[in-house]
Order: C-alpha cells, then sequence, then structure tokens
C-alpha cells in the first residue's frame, strides 16, 4: 500500500502488460437485492497452481486496528471449476474456505450483506452503495501481488455513478488496482452523487468531492468553498501536496439517514460519513474532513513501520498511534482555524474538550501515550461482552496525542522561537513522507532532536511525555498565546465527573466510578444507586443539583445508598470542586493580552497560506 512512488507510477502503467502476462482476478458486483442490502458478487481466480488453494475475507482494515469479522456477513458461497462444475469447498475456520482441487480456474461466488455505511462496513439499499473492499472482497492466499479488475452492474433506471480512487477503465464501470494492498485500500460510493472539483494552485492535481446527499446546492456550494480553504491550509503546514496516484484526491462523503458517523482515510481518498444531513452542519461536517484529508499525509504517507504492511488476517497493534491519529486530531482543529472556518474561540472551546478529556481521566495514571496506542486492538469499535475498567485507564490516543501535539508546538514555540510543530512535521515528511518509508518512535525522537539542534530536549521530552506518563504545563504553555486555562465553575461542590442515568426516580452510577473521585474514595460503584445527599431526596438531575448547590468544595455530607447487591447503606463523601476546564482567551476572561501574546497567537493560529510564516 505504501510502496515509493515511482513504484506506483511504473506499476500502473505496467498493468496491461502484467495482465497479458498473467490474469487479473477479476470481480464482478451486482445489486439485485438492493432494498434488503444484498449484493452478489462473483470472482474468478485464473492460471491457479494445482493443488490446494484457500479464499478468505478479512478480518480487519486499513485504519482500523481491532478485529471486525467480515466474513460473518457473507453466504450462499459457491465455487466452480473452468466449464461452471461446482466444485467441493471446506472450511477450516470462520474466515476462509478451502478448494482442494480444481482444474486451475475457481470461480467464487457469494451473497454480501451490508447495512452500516461508514467507515468500516458497507452500506447497500435503493438509495446508494457503499462498500469497504475489505468487508466486501474475498481475496486468495498467496496471490497478493496478482492485479485486480473490478466490474460493477448498476441498477437500470437509476442515475448512478461510481466514485473511488480506483484507476478507471474504457470499458464502462470497470476499475483496476495493481495488487491486493491497493484494492483492499480502494472505498467505493455508488449513487446518485453530486461532485465538485478544484485543481491546486501550480500543480497538476485534483481535489474531487463525491458527495452523497439530498441537500441543495446552496450547502454543498458552502461546504465547498471551506473545503478549499481547509485543503490549502493542510498543505501550507507541509508546504507541498502528496503525489496522489492519478493526480487526483477524492472525498467519499455521505451524509443522511443512511450512514452512520464515520471517517477512513486512505491512499488518495477518504471515506466521510454521517447520519447528519448537510444543511445546518457544515461546519461540523468538515471538522471530519480536515483530520481526514491530514491523513494523506500522515498515516498514508507518513506511515509507522509497525503498520507495514498491513495484516487483513489480524488485529494491528502500534505504539505511534498518539502521533499518527492523535497529531493529526490536532492539527484537524487547528487547520479549520487558520482557514476561518473556525473561530479562535472556537478553537479554544476544542482545546477545552480534550483537555478536560484527559486531564480529568485517571487514565494517565496507567498508561504512557505510546502503551495508549496499544489499546487500539481492544477500543477500535472493537466489541466486548463482559465489564471493563476503561473509564479509570484507558485514554484515547485521539485526544491524547492531539494534547501532546498541542504541548510541543506551544513549546516548540516558547523555547525555539523561530522552531514549530509545522517545522518538525516538515522534516518528518521530507525524511519518511515524500520517500515512503516507514518510521519508528526512535525516527521521530532523531529528528525531533535535529530539528531543534537539541537532542537533549527531544530525549526529554519524549521520555517524559511519549514513553513516560508526564503530563505537560498546559497553564503555562497556553498563557503564552493569551489564553487562561481555569476551572469552570471553581466554587461549585461536585460529587465529580461521574455519569448518572436518572430512571424510574433514582440516581443510578452508570458506569465505575473514578479513582480518587468522592464517590471512588467512599467505596460506590457501577449500578449503585444513590437515595439522598445531605438529607435530601435525590430523584432528577435537578434535585441532584439542588442538593450540590447547597454545599461548597470541601463539605462532608452524608449519602445513603442501594448498592447493586445487599441492603442500603450510608456513608460521607467530601465534596470537592467541579473539575471541569475550559481555555479562554484572555481577553474574554477580562485580562490585558500583551503584544507578544498577540503575537504569539498569530504566528500560531493564522494562515499560513496568506503568511508564508510557520
Amino acid at each position: 500500500m505504501l510502496l515509493p512512488r515511482f513504484f506506483f507510477a511504473l506499476i500502473f502503467s505496467l498493468l496491461q502488460l502484467a495482465a497479458a502476462a498473467q490474469q487479473p482476478i477479476t470481480y464482478t458486483l451486482s445489486f439485485p437485492n438492493a432494498v434488503h442490502h444484498e449484493a452478489d458478487i462473483k470472482v474468478v481466480f485464473a492460471e491457479l497452481p494445482a493443488g490446494l488453494f484457500s479464499v478468505r475475507m478479512a478480518r480487519s482494515s486499513p485504519g482500523r486496528y481491532a478485529l471486525h469479522e467480515f466474513a460473518k456477513n457473507i453466504y450462499k458461497v459457491k465455487a466452480y471449476n473452468s466449464v461452471g462444475q461446482e466444485i467441493t469447498l471446506t472450511r477450516p475456520n470462520p474466515h476462509q474456505w478451502d478448494i482442494p482441487s480444481h482444474d486451475g480456474t475457481v470461480t467464487i461466488t457469494y451473497t454480501l450483506f451490508g447495512d452500516r455505511a461508514d467507515g468500516t462496513y458497507n452500506g447497500i439499499s435503493e438509495e446508494h452503495v457503499h462498500l469497504n473492499m475489505p468487508a466486501t472482497l474475498m481475496y486468495g492466499l498467496g496471490l497478493d501481488n496478482r492485479a485486480r479488475l473490478v466490474q460493477f452492474n448498476l441498477p437500470a433506471g437509476k442515475n448512478w455513478q461510481i466514485a473511488t480512487q480506483l484507476k478507471k477503465e474504457t470499458t464502462p464501470n470497470t476499475y483496476t488496482a495493481p495488487h491486493l494492498q491497493y484494492l483492499m485500500d480502494s472505498p467505493v460510493e455508488i449513487s446518485d452523487l453530486k461532485f465538485s472539483e478544484w485543481q491546486l494552485p501550480a500543480q497538476n492535481k485534483t481535489i474531487r468531492i463525491a458527495l452523497h446527499t439530498q441537500a441543495g446546492d446552496k450547502a454543498f456550494a458552502d461546504y465547498t468553498t471551506k473545503a478549499k480553504k481547509v485543503v490549502a491550509e493542510a498543505g501550507a503546514v507541509f508546504g507541498q501536496f502528496p503525489d496522489y496516484d492519478f493526480n487526483s484526491y477524492t472525498f467519499l462523503a455521505c451524509y443522511g439517514p443512511q450512514a452512520v458517523g464515520d471517517g477512513m482515510e486512505h491512499r488518495n481518498s477518504t471515506f466521510i460519513t454521517s447520519s447528519q444531513p448537510l444543511e445546518n452542519n457544515v461546519n461540523t461536517h468538515l471538522s471530519t474532513f480536515s483530520h481526514e484529508y491530514f491523513h494523506s499525509w500522515n498515516v498514508e504517507r507518513i506511515r509507522p513501520k509497525s503498520l507495514e504492511p498491513f495484516n487483513y488476517a489480524e488485529a494491528n497493534m502500534s505504539g505511534e498511534l498518539w502521533f499518527a491519529e492523535g497529531f493529526t486530531n490536532y492539527y484537524g482543529d487547528l487547520v479549520l482555524c487558520r482557514s476561518g472556518v473556525n473561530t479562535v474561540t472556537e478553537y479554544a472551546q476544542n482545546i477545552s474538550a480534550e483537555l478536560n478529556h484527559v486531564l480529568n481521566s485517571p487514565g494517565h495514571q496507567y498508561f504512557s501515550p505510546v502503551q495508549m496506542s496499544y489499546q487500539a486492538p481492544f477500543v477500535d469499535a472493537a466489541q466486548s461482552i463482559d465489564p471493563v475498567n476503561r473509564v479509570n485507564t484507558y485514554i484515547s490516543y485521539y485526544p491524547f496525542g492531539s494534547v501532546i501535539g498541542l504541548a510541543l508546538d506551544l513549546t516548540l514555540r516558547t523555547r525555539f522561537k523561530i522552531i514549530t510543530l509545522d517545522t518538525y512535521m516538515q522534516a518528518i515528511w521530507r525524511k519518511h513522507g515524500q520517500p515512503e518509508i516507514p518510521y519508528t518512535l526512535t525516527d521521530l525522537e532523531n529528528i525531533l532532536g535535529s530539528v531543534t539542534r537539541d537532542p537533549e530536549f527531544a530525549q526529554a521530552f519524549f521520555q517524559q511525555h511519549i514513553y513516560g506518563l508526564k503530563l505537560a504545563d498546559y497553564k503555562f504553555l497556553l498563557a503564552q498565546a493569551g489564553f487562561l486555562l481555569r476551572p469552570v465553575n471553581p466554587n461549585k461542590a461536585s460529587l465529580g465527573l461521574t455519569l448518572l442515568n436518572f430512571r424510574n426516580n433514582a440516581a443510578v452510577i452508570q458506569t465505575g466510578t473514578l479513582v480518587g473521585s468522592p464517590l471512588y474514595q467512599a467505596g460506590l460503584d457501577r449500578e449503585d444507586v444513590i437515595q439522598t445527599i445531605a438529607g435530601k431526596k435525590i430523584n432528577s438531575y435537578n434535585d441532584l443539583a439542588a442538593a450540590l448547590a447547597a454545599h461548597k468544595p470541601g463539605d462532608r455530607v452524608n449519602i445513603t445508598y442501594t448498592p447493586r447487591v445487599g441492603a442500603s447503606k450510608e456513608t460521607i463523601v467530601t465534596l470537592i470542586p467541579d473539575p471541569q476546564l475550559e481555555a479562554v482567551p484572555y481577553e474574554t476572561a477580562g485580562l490585558p493580552l500583551t503584544k507578544q501574546m498577540k503575537a504569539f497567537r498569530a504566528s500560531w493560529l493564522s494562515s499560513k497560506v496568506k503568511s508564508g510564516r510557520k
């Protein structure tokens, strides 16, 4: 999936010659029962060596790190030889089918069910066909380097069009890929699409939006106008755009009730989905747009070695997700601010949400960012039925990495003046992104030392904040740009950030209580029911708010509760200040914004397309 660029150009130009030497694996997809979310799929494997031949469905998908077991959604699997005779299939495991004997050609047919249009799964209906290839197509073991040809039989009477990063051939509705990795990395959206496209300045590169939506032209025009600014600002971070295959990058966007909120990056395209309509949600959708587009540099070409090659048969674990996903998250929000899509105040609100998530979670006491990244196979849309303690032990590598990106950016700007996170990202791009040489954690540390000309700083930062458990001094760092990090309600008494569910006139603790919180210290836990606080009956959120409002932080109050098992109990809880934080501009907080702060903020948050500053 991430071979050097020159090799991609070569392999595509030689595809016909390769096919002449060895027939490509051919897929044909039809949708006669789309109303019931089914597709009929035929795949022809020709010129096979004698002996056992095995086909599989993937268990994982690029951009996802957990197992998703796509074989569960296919059925009516049959196999035929070169003259159409049905041949024997056996199934040695849930993901694989074996053909013990064949005549050199095996045709497999099966039915695929798909009713979840997001970045990982398939959505097939009368409105559209939304396909993620690992969830769609069987592959033959030992044939990874064979070319692929994909043909779509579109329903009659519909004005459907196809959008994908696959190479379009002259035969209608036919596309090719040079090998398995490229095929699996190439999602497809088929529907009555709206298109917009533009050329990048002074470059032979096209950015295209293929949108499935019921939105009107006005909303789509607003979306496109702002998208152009986001794309330009993302490119300004690195100083150049990637060399997209076929000189084109496509946003495959699907907004409406048939979709589930998600975003998934690919080499020359991205899936963006949401059940929320485009009207009145343009800026919200552009948040995902910005994040996923930044991935065309960071993770698609600046690629961690731990994910090379991507393994479709197992979960994929990486210690670099704090950087691959987290720094992308940081830049996704920053680019929205630099482009003017979001205001400085809105950007501060985004920072506040992520800092609250990280600083108020006990998880940072348990695992470093590298170790949090290792948790991905357990949390990245993975499913389990037993209760877990992640409310205390886990912080998503998205916000965790994002606030590390914030800390490093502000630290570089404070300590080294002319060095910024943009400078660092550009150096990583030159060393690993442009030549597409996968990186390691050691590489990231060494490049930071080289950029700053201070290897000791780089080593200390990585030891403390990447491998270690130390958090940065965000209050000090944000103050350099004239932002105040403060408690939202410092005088408000609180039980801590415990999620309560008010049902049947009872306050039920919905999750495990947070380590160190008043309820945790008092011995309360998940599914315990709070009855009274300081003698006040707690039947609703308003009752809880009133009971707490009568007290101040530090007060010790009686609580009666009913545990999951056993009779009612009474205990004493020490109330704490409301732990929620906010980052606000100094001028909003009534504090003086100095010239130095103003210049620092402008250098950080202003458009780089206009100023050229980094």
